[in-house]
Formats: structure tokens, C-alpha cells, sequence
């Protein structure tokens, strides 16, 4: 057991890809990673990496070792949370990914507030509309909307998501108001180039919402931008249709700066989830930080949906 503490070394330079990120990941050198891999070697008498000047990949032995390796690690890690989860405190770094506008408009001001609550946790927030590598990231907890890609992570819904086609009363004046999803065609669509779940715009006629029945319209415009508040503006100024989620236009509905159109054929409804590692025992600061979300801003009908049709 003496290469015990070599296994983390050895897990992130192979999730890395190289010895100058693991350094990185690490919070140590390149020569230093290379050293500890050397020694490994050594100590086992076998090769574990293949390397060129350009690539560094696993040998057969080397695979059946990260395959141990690395269940030595999350078995550590799975040890740890199991501690956490009898302090009487929640505490230490809690490292999340949120996106971007919904991060700025319903998370970071809660972050004062759970802070207070909890002072003995320490925040890293990501916000950014771009997928990340969670696990390599190191996150504790994401929040993502929409439609969740399969992967060993684990998701709790916060609270719905429902959106909407909208657009300003100035662009309807002057362009018509769409009467059918196909109508859509003859108008300038705004489209966020994030959108999870895909190119098309989905819709159900409101008589018949079976799960799988849906319109699919293909949106087309001069606009297109990886960011809902751009997009957002842009429909207030008149540009265009936007498809945008409640918790952003819910106020311009309510005050009127934006006008739904469309309501006989309404979206699917999706969901707000928090993300997390596939644990046995759920990390005391991810538990609350969840319960937390969900106290403040979860429901049936979330904050933003409240005095909407």
C-alpha cells in the first residue's frame, strides 16, 4: 500500500491528459506529477502510460489499473461524505455551476442569505450558459434547465420551467400576430444558440397534449446569441419572436412590454434541477444548499410564474 497517495496523482493525470494540466489540477508541478507517475512504475514494475511528444494514453495494464484506481478514490471520497453528513454543521467549499441569467436573476442574491445560515461553507459559483465537464471541474452541484443529457449524475427538480413565444406590441403592429405555429415561418425568430433542446421550437395543440405528439417548427431570423438577456433585449426593442422562459419575460407579460402569442399551442414544461455526483451519502452542504433552493424558490408555481395567466 505504500503508492497509496500516488493514486489521486495518477487518476487526475489521466483525466486530465496531459502532466502540465494535472500539475494544474493538483496545485503542483509538471515535473513534480511526471516524478510520482515515474515512481509508480517503478514500484510496480509494469509501463501504465504509452508516451509521445504529442500524446499520452494508457497501456493495457495502465487502464486496468485506473479501472481500480479509480474506484479507490470515489470508495475515499464516498468515506468522506459519509463523515460530513454527521457534523453537526454543514460546512467546507461547495463549488457550483449555474447559468448564466438564471444565476444572476435567482441565485446570486439568495447567496447572502444561505450564507448567513450556514457560515462555516465556503461558495465557489461558475455562472456560464456553456456545458461543463462537471465531474473534471470538480463541482459539487450544478443547476441546469431543460432537457438533462444521460450521465451517471444525479438530478432533483427545483421547480418548473415553462416558456413562451413572445414578442413587443410594436413588432406584432407591424408584422401580424402568428395564429399557428407554421405561421412562424413568415416571421423574424430570435433564437438563443444554447437551446438544449435542439433547433426546433416544440409544440402541443392545447386540446391534445399527448407527451409525444408535438408541432416542430424550425426557427428562422437574423438573430442569433448565446445569451438569453441579449435575446431578451432584443425582443423588447421590437426585432423579433422570441421563445423565452418565464422566469425571465414574466414581468414584461404581467407590465405588457411583451405580449404572448400562440397560447393554443403551448410548449412542453420542463424542469429547474440541481445536479450532483452519484453518491451513496449526499454531502451535509449539497443537502442543504438543495433544501435551500427549493424552499426559495421551488413549487408548484415558482416566483416567477406567480400573478401569471
Amino acid at each position: 500500500m505504500s503508492n497509496f497517495n500516488t493514486l489521486p496523482i495518477f487518476v487526475a493525470l489521466v483525466e486530465a491528459g496531459s502532466f502540465s494540466k494535472a500539475g494544474e489540477q493538483l496545485n503542483t508541478s509538471k515535473s513534480a506529477v511526471s516524478k510520482r507517475i515515474s515512481q509508480l512504475e517503478s514500484d510496480l514494475g509494469v509501463r501504465l502510460f504509452n508516451r509521445t511528444t504529442r500524446s499520452l494514453t494508457l497501456t493495457e495494464a495502465g487502464e486496468e489499473y485506473y479501472d481500480y484506481a479509480s474506484q479507490a478514490i470515489s470508495l475515499a471520497k464516498e468515506a468522506e461524505y459519509a463523515v460530513g453528513r454527521l457534523q453537526a454543521k454543514p460546512k467546507g467549499k461547495l463549488k457550483i455551476s449555474v447559468p448564466m441569467t438564471f444565476g444572476r436573476l435567482y441565485i446570486s442574491h439568495l447567496i447572502p442569505k444561505f450564507l448567513a445560515l450556514y457560515p462555516d461553507i465556503q461558495i465557489e459559483m461558475i455562472m456560464d450558459d456553456k456545458r461543463q465537464d462537471f465531474i473534471k471541474q470538480g463541482f459539487d452541484i450544478g443547476i441546469r434547465i431543460g432537457l438533462l443529457e444521460d450521465s451517471s449524475l444525479v438530478a432533483k427538480k427545483i421547480a418548473l420551467c415553462r416558456s413562451v413565444i413572445c414578442a413587443s406590441n410594436a413588432y406584432l403592429s407591424n408584422s401580424g400576430i402568428p395564429q399557428t405555429p407554421r405561421d412562424l415561418s413568415q416571421h423574424n425568430c430570435l433564437y438563443y444558440s444554447y437551446f438544449r433542446a435542439g433547433q426546433d421550437w416544440l409544440f402541443h395543440k392545447k386540446a391534445d397534449k399527448k407527451e409525444n405528439d408535438f408541432i416542430k417548427v424550425t426557427p428562422k431570423g437574423n438573430y442569433r446569441v448565446n445569451n438569453s438577456e441579449a435575446l431578451h433585449d432584443a425582443a423588447l426593442a421590437g426585432l423579433g419572436i422570441a421563445n423565452m422562459p418565464t422566469f425571465i419575460v414574466g414581468p414584461d407579460l404581467v407590465n405588457k412590454k411583451l405580449t404572448q402569442v400562440l397560447t393554443n399551442y403551448p410548449q412542453p414544461i420542463h424542469g429547474i434541477y440541481a445536479i450532483f455526483p452519484e453518491r451513496r451519502h449526499l454531502a451535509a452542504k449539497v443537502k442543504v444548499f438543495i433544501e435551500f433552493l427549493q424552499q426559495e424558490i421551488g413549487g408548484d408555481t415558482p416566483i416567477w410564474d406567480q400573478g401569471l395567466s
